[in-house]
């Protein structure tokens, strides 16, 4: 058996989320192999090739890949599929995009957003926004298969697999990039982010959301929100964690104003340590809270701040 994890990347970086599905991949059984299809990608080759338990780094360069278009991505993951047990692909935008693709043209049943491996065909994922774990059992001769991440830890570094370039396959002309918009700022990124402040609906409005801002700068923290707070206008969509936003697990997540709707605790539940601070007792955020504050936000968070000096 070997596995194939296509590398997710923006030409210049491995992206994290790679190092966690390299771990996933590696508990499926036999030798991990890593596709980096990009251009002129070579930095990123050279990292995924110092990923620990990686044994081949398979590199596909050419302009058609420049901007990860799914289509072509996948057509050059099913030129290489005749080799592979396992295809695995971390279960991010990028991921989701490319994988169903995949398991379409081979004619197999993609199993999603997998949390462990019980054995080279068997996988647990979470079902009902995360109440129920559902065990999974394949017998397709392909298993596709995307990773959430937040199951898995990151791949050590330390290793030094062979990098060999491989033929591209050709442009598929269904699909051309446009244009791309990259929100900036001088925060970490959400999904890597090892303290996360979120705020939801009881922040009243986007305005206060500003009271957040010296605990997380405190911190060296992300900032997130709930649904409520996006549907509500008050921060943008890219703040969203939850079932419907994005599945985040830092080291400390922070849930200010946020009452604890399922579809929220789905997206943070994994985080190691969760302190809620809200005026409601009886919010449900305080069932999986490791700490809970019951008090007003705009008074607690100053005090919070204060005593971090």
């Amino acid at each position: 058996m070997t596995a194939l994890v296509i590398a997710e990347h923006d030409n210049a970086s491995l992206k994290g989320s790679t190092l966690n599905t390299v771990t996933a991949a590696a508990k499926c059984g036999g030798d991990v192999h890593v596709l980096v299809a990009g251009q002129n990608a070579g930095t990123v080759a050279e990292a995924a090739s110092k990923i620990a338990g990686v044994a081949k780094v398979l590199v596909a360069d050419g302009a058609q890949f420049a901007d990860g278009l799914a289509e072509n991505v996948a057509e050059q993951v099913l030129a290489l599929a005749g080799g592979y047990s396992h295809i695995l692909a971390p279960a991010t935008a990028y991921g989701k995009n490319i994988l169903p693709r995949v398991a379409a043209k081979l004619d197999v049943g993609q199993i999603s957003e997998i949390t462990r491996v019980d054995a080279p065909d068997t996988f647990e994922r979470p079902i009902y926004a995360g109440n129920a774990i559902a065990t999974v059992q394949s017998s397709d001769p392909v298993k596709v298969i995307t990773v959430r991440t937040t199951g898995f830890d990151a791949a050590a570094t330390g290793g030094s697999a062979a990098i060999e370039n491989v033929t591209p396959v050709a442009d598929s002309g269904k699909s051309a990039f446009v244009s791309r918009e990259v929100a900036k700022s001088d925060r970490p990124e959400l999904t890597a982010a090892k303290v996360i402040v979120s705020g939801g609906r009881g922040m009243g409005s986007g305005d206060n959301f500003k009271i957040l801002e010296p605990l997380a700068d405190k911190l060296g923290a992300a900032m997130g929100a709930s649904r409520a707070a996006v549907d509500a206008g008050f921060v943008p969509n890219d703040w969203q964690v939850g079932q419907t936003g994005k599945i985040v697990a830092p080291q400390l997540y922070i849930a200010v104003g946020i009452s604890g709707a399922i579809q929220h605790l789905a997206g943070m539940k994994d985080s190691k340590t969760i302190v809620a601070i809200n005026k409601d007792p009886e919010a449900p955020i305080f069932s999986v809270a490791d700490y809970g504050i019951v008090g007003d936000l705009f008074e607690v968070v100053p005090q919070l701040v204060k005593e971090l000096g």
